[in-house]
């Protein structure tokens, strides 16, 4: 059975998130804990993926924000474990660490293509990744892009409590995982409506 494994980004995903919701509404989910969430390193965020990983003989992974760049930077026989990724607002470090100064210590961007099936999901007034560097970032990863309009950083603060449109793009992103690895479909922009 593949597990499903929520990765939440910088400061965590507080009560109310989606991803919470996500944890009570598939109790057979489970959540990647960070020892700390607030002050991130990347070498400390990925032992713990990876360690959550293993335990495991094929994940899903659902991320947000910093989480989703944590997810995309995982490389070699851990990954070859990642059925696929459902990667929603990713984030830009330059514009994370301009709006949160010396918080994080993750590196530079990931840019290698993903061996996994990934559908990323994005906004156009995001003030974590411009829109532009977004397409940019998926054509490198090799990910299809939803486009999901004027949706902030699809967390709490842009409205996204519960998020039941999301259980569809997870539907969706099964389907892709179900044809063969990795995909190698060109990116295309899905334009949807938050509902």
């Amino acid at each position: 059975m593949v597990k499903t494994l929520i990765v939440p980004g910088l400061c965590g995903s507080g009560e109310g998130h989606w991803q919470r919701h996500w944890l009570v509404d598939h109790p057979e989910a489970a959540l990647v804990e960070q020892g700390d969430w607030n002050r991130p390193t990347l070498a400390d965020w990925r032992g713990a993926l990876e360690a959550e990983i293993d335990r495991y003989q094929s994940v899903d992974v659902v991320a947000h924000s910093l989480g989703c760049l944590l997810v995309a930077g995982i490389a070699g026989p851990i990954a070859d474990r990642v059925r696929s990724a459902l990667l929603v607002a990713p984030c830009d470090l330059d514009e994370t660490e301009r709006l949160h100064p010396g918080a994080i210590d993750f590196g530079a961007m990931p840019r290698q293509r993903l061996n996994f099936p990934s559908l990323v999901v994005g906004s156009l007034n995001d003030h974590y990744m411009p829109f532009d560097r977004l397409r940019i970032l998926c054509e490198r990863w090799g990910s299809r892009l939803v486009d999901l309009g004027h949706a902030g950083h699809i967390n709490i603060a842009s409205g996204f409590g519960r998020w039941p449109g999301g259980y569809n793009l997870l539907k969706v992103l099964h389907g892709m995982a179900n044809h063969d690895r990795p995909v190698a479909a060109p990116t295309n922009t899905v334009p949807l409506h938050v509902s």
